[in-house]
């Protein structure tokens, strides 16, 4: 008798497409709300810091990993097919930060800015403000009385249709695209980054699953949490189109010595590999993963500033989407993992529309949300 029903790749699309739903909102959500909390003078550290949690995730997710493989160790040794508990369990477990984010952000009060701006409840903003910070605060933000209409789509395609103002939009959208491709591209098929530098090795699929996992702890702990962590405490001396200048600029250049010399690299020193893609790991977060975050959850008028940023993050998960589509299509393209060394020197061209498309937007640094909303509205 044959059994009928959904795979297990229908299964898991379906419910991380309900994942994305709820992802997509909080994404743009955490980002506006702690822009519009936060002081002119630490703002873009607050939103980086924010970000930076990330890093701790991605460490914490390769950890978890460690420990439900090591608890099924004679399990799997037994038969691999134990390893479906394996999966199943680690992704399950990850509803626990799930509901503890969902709990916050239940609790949390809406911004004064949109309270403002939006509501036009100043009596609301002020209270809001006390019961966050713990004290009155008399600034701008809460005594700002602003006239505007609730934000409609009508309003949206007016405002946007001017150039000045859609460059702005054009500029957060194509980077995050742009960066998202390498960025995904790479990250999610680091193991063949750790198998290339023999460091997944050969051996039982827990031995291999096992280093896997200890690998992307070490590449993330050298490279990306750093970088996380350089960008909170330079992004508000720096700037944050400076980081991403630099960003984009180093890692098109790393992304060029490591598509065309990967060969010749891994022949002649596997540690120079794994130095210079530490650095590419460091530059992708001391740069545009984080500067893109940032940046949309500034640069626009409170009335537009989430939905922009949402805009600005589905572009860059649609870059994502093709960067997987694209390197599972081509990665063996010639051989197994054999078309490696060009998909990185593709990825590089994508690092230089990211530096191309960085001249369109603003540099908020040291500019109140004010300031940065009466500037787009007088240029309509």
């Amino acid at each position: 008798m044959t059994a009928r029903g959904l795979s297990v790749y229908w299964v898991l699309f379906i419910w991380r497409f309900i994942l994305g739903i709820g992802i997509g909102g909080d994404y743009p959500v955490s980002a506006i709300i702690t822009s519009e909390f936060a002081t002119t003078k630490n703002r873009g550290a607050m939103i980086a810091a924010v970000f930076a949690m990330q890093g701790f995730g991605i460490v914490a997710a390769a950890i978890v990993a460690i420990v439900v493989l090591a608890c099924f160790k004679g399990a799997v040794d037994g038969d691999q097919l134990m390893l479906d508990y394996v999966w199943r369990i680690i992704m399950g477990l990850g509803v626990v930060p799930g509901l503890i984010a969902l709990y916050f952000r239940l609790t949390i009060p809406e911004t004064p800015r949109y309270t403002l701006d939006v509501e036009k409840n100043t009596q609301r903003a002020a209270a809001d403000v006390h019961k966050t910070l713990g004290h009155k605060v008399a600034d701008e933000s809460v005594e700002r009385v602003c006239v505007a209409d609730k934000p409609t789509w009508t309003e949206f395609y007016h405002h946007f249709k001017h150039w000045r103002n859609l460059r702005v939009l054009v500029g957060t959208t194509v980077t995050w695209f742009a960066l998202d491709v390498a960025f995904y591209g790479i990250n999610l098929n680091s193991s063949i980054i750790l198998q290339a530098i023999g460091f997944a090795g050969k051996g039982s699929p827990y031995k291999v699953l096992l280093k896997t996992a200890a690998g992307n702890i070490i590449l993330n702990l050298l490279g990306t949490m750093p970088g996380y962590w350089v960008t909170v405490f330079t992004i508000d001396k720096l700037g944050r189109r400076t980081i991403q200048f630099i960003g984009f600029t180093v890692l098109l250049v790393l992304f060029c010595i490591l598509g065309f010399g990967y060969h010749k690299i891994l022949d002649k020193s596997v540690a120079g590999f794994v130095v210079l893609f530490t650095l590419a790991q460091f530059f992708q977060n001391f740069g545009p993963n984080t500067t893109t975050f940032i940046i949309p959850a500034e640069a626009f008028p409170t009335r537009f500033r989430s939905t922009c940023h949402g805009i600005s993050a589905a572009c860059g998960k649609v870059g994502a989407v093709v960067a997987q589509l694209g390197f599972f299509q081509l990665k063996d393209r010639g051989g197994k993992n054999a078309f490696i060394p060009q998909l990185i020197q593709i990825f590089a061209l994508f690092m230089l529309v990211g530096l191309v498309f960085t001249w369109f937007v603003p540099e908020t640094k040291g500019k109140s949300l004010e300031e940065l909303s009466e500037g787009e509205n007088a240029r309509e």
